[in-house]
């Protein structure tokens, strides 16, 4: 039997059908439009019904069932560069109001102006509000007769903790099996700055990842793991400051599959 072959390649490396500026739509839970059905939840599992199932895909057991997953690509944007210019004074004013519930006078010269500054430096932590997913992957998702693992590992990630307003930052690995279409290997990092510039938890952004490339590409499975530092846990709390979190989310063979899973998290560790 011929030995599996394997693509690793850097977040620095590309191998890309054409480039895109990018951010990012809704929520699984959130308040965002949507043609089909929502779904939501954290951690592994499996994600509920909403998008209709192509022709065809029934024919394959192992490939997920696009119902089984909600059509999170095709969302509507929740925020545009307009809603940025409206919003950033009455921002500012809030955090103006912070300053001086913090028993600081906004007027002194070192403050004057920190609320314009962390207004636009909000707006750019959770720039993934003014992108949807088919942004950057309509021109780059390609017919191609592979049919062996795919893997991006430690691809850079910057999220906020919607509970804290703190960061999170950590890595995160992806490999998908292809089922005769792959996807410029650049548009797996904009997928995680995508979900991952906006407020969140890491259970609903390694989900969401994962999701999204099964939209888009239907393959024969999808695996997602997310090694983060949440600073609401090294800042405050407990304040333990060696602890990460680790989540992760198995979708198609690989959840199905124990020794295709077991190949993917031996790559990405290697």
């Amino acid at each position: 039997m011929e030995p599996r072959k394997h693509t690793q390649v850097s977040p620095g490396e590309k191998k890309d059908g054409g480039d895109s500026s990018s951010v990012l739509n809704g929520h699984f839970d959130g308040p965002v439009k949507r043609p089909a059905g929502g779904a939501g939840g954290t951690g592994t599992g499996t994600v509920r019904a909403a998008a209709p199932q192509p022709p065809g895909a029934e024919s394959d057991p192992h490939r997920p069932a696009a119902s089984s997953v909600m059509e999170s690509w095709r969302e509507e944007r929740t925020r545009s560069v307009e809603d940025n210019e409206m919003s950033l004074p009455s921002i500012a004013a809030a955090y103006t109001t912070i300053l001086r519930g913090l028993g600081e006078d906004p007027q002194r010269q070192g403050l004057l102006k920190t609320p314009w500054r962390a207004a636009t430096a909000m707006q750019f932590f959770t720039k993934g509000y003014q992108e949807t997913i088919i942004d950057v992957l309509n021109d780059a998702i390609f017919d191609e007769d592979h049919d062996e693992m795919v893997i991006v590992k430690d691809i850079d990630m910057f999220s906020m903790c919607e509970h804290h307003l703190v960061p999170i930052f950590g890595r995160v690995h992806i490999g998908y099996l292809p089922n005769k279409r792959v996807l410029g290997l650049s548009k797996l990092a904009r997928i995680v700055e995508i979900y991952s510039r906006r407020l969140q938890v890491q259970e609903r952004l390694t989900k969401q990842i994962a999701v999204a490339i099964t939209e888009a590409l239907q393959p024969t499975g999808v695996g997602v793991v997310i090694e983060a530092t949440h600073m609401c846990m090294v800042m405050r709390g407990v304040q333990k400051m060696n602890s990460k979190t680790v989540t992760s989310t198995m979708l198609g063979v690989f959840r199905e599959d124990p020794k295709t899973r077991d190949e993917f998290l031996r790559l990405i560790r290697s």
